[in-house]
């Protein structure tokens, strides 16, 4: 099982609070309760800023592939003077980006050509393709104020694996339910983290003060995140998927040792402790590998099958989208 840093500033012990208002900040655990004589230092983020950088390129990238003035009359694209780099009319795409067919062309997921066409590789590359600036700003955005925090606190191995794998847990079951529309984005990979915090509040529950309002605030958090994916045009499978599967790699990825257990190089400085975790850590870290295995596997033999997941759930669709007068969902499925 994945350990946990703890850090000692002034003869207090500083534990990540799981808070999503400031990516720098913490919980402190005042030395009234507990003491530890540990000098190790946080993870330096990396990974995250890369795959910032790398959201940001395949962008630009995109953007000059699309090269709106040649198919589009001059006049029609919005930012003109960008050139091959302006974008889309607006009532084509209100978000400043590319056409959709330029997404296809360059990784977007599309259930016909991922089961029908054999291009499985859709269901990563989708990740980091974005529809326009504002979905990709807000996404980035997003990626600094929890993933940073998280690198630090976990190192880039673990985020950098929540992250990939949670993007493709997303895009599995966004596959399984939507058929007729594309999908592109890390908002998927995005809720894997937010689940994976979730998770990591649960498991090490018991070395945290203030938990009962960091866990309502997170709460809060991912079900307002949550409820704007019910809105017409935003693949909420995706969010789904990339939040359970973050919520379960929480409990294999980020459980950390019980107060008392230190490690110092390769020299282990036991308190009366006969395991490095608790009872509970050990029951999560199984049940969620056997949960996270079976449920990929099921939905990838399922969706290979070319079977449609609205036959089994036939009230999913409204996850993704709630009919009301002001809109039509069927352009979602």
């Amino acid at each position: 099982m994945a350990g946990g840093d703890i850090e000692n500033r002034g003869g207090g012990a500083k534990r990540n609070s799981n808070s999503f208002n400031d990516s720098s900040g913490g919980s402190y655990i005042s030395s009234s309760t507990y003491m530890i004589d540990d000098t190790e230092p946080q993870w330096t983020s990396w990974l995250v800023p890369v795959f910032l950088v790398a959201n940001v390129a395949v962008f630009v990238v995109v953007m000059y592939v699309n090269n709106c003035p040649k198919h589009k009359l001059v006049g029609k694209c919005v930012a003109r003077f960008l050139g091959r780099f302006s974008f889309e009319p607006l009532r084509e795409n209100p978000l400043f980006g590319p056409s959709s067919s330029t997404l296809k062309k360059l990784g977007a997921l599309e259930w016909t050509k991922v089961v029908i066409n054999h291009q499985g590789w859709r269901l990563i590359t989708c990740i980091w393709l974005h529809a326009g600036v504002i979905h990709l700003l807000a996404n980035m955005l997003s990626l600094i104020f929890i993933g940073i925090r998280l690198e630090q606190q976990f190192g880039f191995v673990r985020i950098g694996i929540l992250y990939l794998v949670s993007g493709f847990g997303g895009s599995v079951l966004s596959s399984l339910f939507i058929r007729n529309n594309i999908s592109v984005g890390a908002s998927g990979a995005l809720f894997g983290l937010l689940g994976a915090m979730l998770s990591e509040l649960i498991t090490n529950w018991t070395i945290y003060t203030n938990k009962a309002s960091a866990l309502l605030t997170l709460v809060v958090i991912i079900v307002i995140n949550l409820a704007i994916g019910i809105l017409p045009q935003v693949d909420n499978f995706t969010h789904i998927g990339g939040f359970l599967t973050g919520f379960l790699l929480g409990f294999i990825l980020l459980p950390r040792p019980q107060l008392g257990w230190l490690e110092h190089g390769n020299i282990q400085v036991r308190t009366g402790l006969k395991s490095k975790y608790k009872p509970h850590q050990y029951v999560l870290w199984v049940a969620s590998i056997v949960l996270l295995v079976v449920g990929l596997a099921i939905a990838l033999v399922v969706l290979f099958r070319e079977e449609d997941g609205n036959e089994y759930c036939t009230w999913c669709h409204y996850l993704s989208c709630v009919p009301t007068s002001r809109w039509d969902c069927n352009q979602n499925n």
